[in-house]
């Protein structure tokens, strides 16, 4: 067994630096899809929830509901005849958090547990009186003159126990639900055809309760060497063809089943690949070099190799929602007479409506719809940004001048990340569709461009608190704001998120590039 590092066993370390060139080659514009791809791209496909996230909400829940069962029996029996004791308080305190720790150790935690009531509930039962009988047994040895009531323990042990089962009725109910609609399953692809392919879907067809769902296969090898058939499912096209598709459709996970001995290969497809959300995995499955065991992951019993995640994941992508929501949502309430100021000041400077909405890139390449206060003449206002705003410019209103390079004419975004959702407050700043330097596209001028949209856009970001806002009229510019948004996007943290939204009012100081 060798001790490798599979990243270094492909000759590169996998960071957006090392994978520039040619990533946008495939997602530049729109492919024509073979019928098969259009077939299995058509689902709605809803937003995935995380296994994780949800895990840990049904602990928090569960805790809080075994919690007030024990204070409900406490306050019914107990305290109107004893009044208050603290003892008992501690003692819901530690079977709250004890009867977690139970349920995490007998495996009731799982998604996989969460679909199958009676085992499920089996060991809940199993657990949740064993918490009990470790309680007893522990204020016995260590000679508490504390006797607690025994109404109390069998009330708490009983009704605990019908909450327990009626909770884990109900989550049942919604996971079968949630999995009917597709958000509790990988939408899995593979990468690579022939009998290498066909060996992986197999092991992960007898995966038993498995949340992956292959729903195609694509290879750059011609029908000779991978038949348009692959275990069972369709080669739906090129990895060219799959950065469309990706585009189309919601996939979480990608598995390379190429050998990693073909290391050109490789190195090629994650090129193109790696500018897309999504988990790129690299199977070990028939691989005959095998590594040390911690360098695998697993996907049921299937080794895998971890190539790329996915950058907000699970719990960050919590956290990052309640940071726009709720720091978002005082921001706007502060800027409200701002804001008020500054659309009367817009609407007596010229005709036309206060704001201006532009379609931009968004996360995964979707276009949104930003919000604007109008900083042009109506009758020149540029909505696919084909001519980019430039010093002195006769478009601009005299306000619109003002606005502009103080950036308040972006404060409307406020409402795109508080109540659309489309922005977050701080990520890559969303450019026009048709946006432009040195007359190419933001996309043609720099390698691996698309690569920003792998979350959500901002409305401040690295970038601009490190003096590249503003005009973007050069190839230099451009790819520096690339550069910073790779860099944040690769070190996220709501830390640094807290950082960036502090230090960009001192960023609008300095404004020499923004009119």
């Amino acid at each position: 067994m060798f001790d490798l590092d599979a990243r270094k066993l492909l000759g590169v370390p996998l960071t957006a630096s090392a994978l520039t060139g040619g990533a946008d080659s495939a997602a530049r514009g729109k492919r024509q899809l073979s019928p098969a791809a259009l077939a299995a791209a058509a689902p709605v496909t809803r937003t995935a929830f995380s296994p994780i996230v949800i895990a840990g909400f049904v602990r928090a829940i569960e805790a809080a509901l075994i919690a007030f069962v024990g204070m409900l029996a406490y306050y019914t029996y107990v305290f109107p005849a004893e009044g208050f004791r603290w003892p008992y308080i501690v003692a819901i305190a530690g079977i709250s958090i004890l009867s977690v720790v139970a349920f995490e150790a007998v495996e009731i935690y799982q998604i996989h547990a969460f679909r199958r009531p009676l085992r499920q509930m089996a060991r809940l039962l199993s657990a949740w009186s064993l918490v009990f009988l470790l309680a007893i047994a522990a204020s016995f040895l260590l000679k508490l003159d504390l006797p607690f009531s025994r109404v109390w323990l069998v009330g708490f042990w009983g009704g605990g126990l019908i909450v327990l089962l009626m909770s884990r009725s109900i989550l049942y109910l919604l996971v079968r639900q949630w999995m009917r609609d597709g958000r509790l399953t990988r939408r899995t692809v593979i990468v690579g055809g022939g009998a290498p392919g066909e060996a992986l879907i197999e092991a992960l067809k007898d995966q038993e309760d498995s949340d992956v769902r292959v729903i195609g296969v694509f290879d750059d090898r011609n029908d000779e060497r991978s038949p348009t058939h692959c275990g069972g499912l369709s080669k739906l096209g090129t990895v060219d063809d799959f950065v469309e598709f990706a585009r189309r459709t919601r996939i979480d996970l990608v598995i390379f089943s190429l050998p990693i001995s073909a290391e050109n290969r490789l190195l090629a497809m994650l090129k193109k690949l790696w500018v897309l959300p999504v988990d790129i995995r690299l199977s070990a499955h028939s691989n005959k070099l095998r590594f040390r065991p911690r360098s695998y992951s697993y996907i049921g019993a299937v080794p895998v190799l971890d190539v790329f995640d996915r950058p907000i994941a699970d719990w960050d992508v919590v956290m990052k929602w309640l940071f726009d929501r709720i720091v978002g949502g005082l921001m706007l309430l502060a800027a409200l007479p701002v804001m008020a100021a500054v659309a009367i000041a817009i609407k007596l400077d010229s005709r036309g409506p206060i704001l201006f909405k532009q379609k931009r890139y968004g996360f995964n390449n979707d276009l949104i719809e930003v919000y604007k206060f109008r900083s042009m003449y109506v009758d020149q206002c540029d909505a696919t940004a084909n001519k980019l705003v430039t010093k002195h410019d006769p478009r601009v209103t005299r306000v619109g001048r003002f606005i502009r390079k103080t950036s308040l004419d972006e404060l409307p975004q406020l409402f795109n990340v508080v109540f659309k959702g489309n922005l977050s407050l701080v990520g890559p700043r969303p450019h026009a569709v048709n946006a432009k330097a040195e007359a190419r596209l933001y996309d043609e001028a720099v390698d691996g461009y698309f690569a920003r949209h792998r979350v959500k856009p901002g409305v401040t970001g690295w970038a601009q608190i490190n003096g590249w806002r503003g005009e973007t009229d050069t190839q230099e510019k451009i790819q520096k704001r690339v550069e910073y948004d790779l860099y944040y996007i690769e070190n996220w943290s709501i830390l640094f998120d807290l950082y960036i939204v502090l230090m960009t009012p001192f960023a609008l100081l300095k404004s020499e590039n923004a009119y």
